[in-house]
């Protein structure tokens, strides 16, 4: 024994004939394919390796990829390993956000103004037959409406038109521009409106509306899944008619609001939207933001 001298490592020329560490690296994933990351995005349809559940994407919260069946049930499962697509496992990631390539476009279609400072509300509004109708108009065209500074109303009813025009004087400068459903000649809401337009306020009024039953309607059915919305018989309340044609639950108004939230939340942009829809809303808003010189 050569006492405390350190025993020498044989020298070896050219090559070292002992390797690398082979502790070092990742042995385990040694000869593994090597499974590739995927950023999820709206529409992608996704397999969960585990049971088969099939969904398409339809977002993203807190971590979790949002998946929807096609009976229109969502689930949420946490991003990463443990997915197919076309067979084939991923990884799923968040999406990479990228510098947009060009003006930004709105949910109608306009592009999008450069963020600036809250424009004080126009003294002019739009009013709408019900809360549903608000809330479609603000989905799409909320972006634009509070760059021209236009605030919508909803009116509980056609029916109270009359009585909010007296209370509201709409003049040259305070037009009001009114969308009404189911306008179709010989309905109420066609009476309605051509008394508006005889009337002292028919100046500075403009009243457009839409063929639909309901602002529904206005939601193209393959939103939805479906070919067609239901032709609902006379005496039935047509949401409640439309929940029950389609399985959905209708005993509550409850039912109702959920049901209309599910629609809603299946619209992404005017592409969704009947066109017999789009014109008449992108009428209004040029007659209430119209320069008063121009009438």
């Amino acid at each position: 024994m050569p006492g405390n001298d350190a025993i020498p490592r044989p020298e070896v020329h050219g090559e070292d004939r002992y390797g690398t560490d082979v502790l070092a690296g990742d042995w385990r994933a040694r000869g593994r394919p090597k499974i590739p990351d995927l950023p999820v995005e709206r529409d992608l349809v996704v397999e969960l390796a585990a049971d088969g559940y099939c969904g398409a994407v339809v977002g993203l919260e807190q971590g979790n990829v949002v998946l929807e069946d096609r009976f229109g049930k969502r689930r949420l499962f946490p991003l990463g390993h443990g997915f197919l697509v076309d067979g084939s496992p991923v990884r799923l990631v968040p999406p990479v956000r990228r510098a947009p390539a060009g003006p930004m476009r709105t949910a109608s279609g306009s592009f999008a103004a450069p963020q600036t400072r809250a424009k004080v509300a126009l003294p002019s509004r739009i009013f709408v037959e019900g809360r549903h109708d608000a809330e479609l108009v603000e989905k799409i065209w909320g972006a634009d409406l509070r760059v021209e500074g236009v605030v919508v109303e909803y009116l509980e009813g056609v029916d109270r038109l009359a009585d909010l025009l007296d209370e509201f004087q709409p003049d040259r400068q305070r037009r009001v521009g009114v969308l009404v459903d189911h306008l179709v000649p010989g309905s109420k809401e066609q009476r309605i409106a051509d008394e508006v337009r005889r009337g002292r306020h028919g100046a500075h009024v403009l009243v457009v509306g839409h063929p639909f039953i309901d602002i529904w309607q206005a939601v193209r059915p393959a939103r939805i899944g479906r070919d067609a919305w239901p032709v609902i018989p006379r005496g039935v309340e047509w949401k409640h008619g439309v929940c029950e044609a389609f399985g959905w639950p209708h005993a509550e108004q409850a039912d109702i609001a959920r049901a209309w939230q599910a629609i809603l939340g299946r619209v992404r942009g005017y592409g969704d939207l009947e066109p017999a829809l789009l014109g008449r809303v992108e009428e209004l808003i040029d007659f209430v933001t119209e320069p008063t010189g121009q009438r």
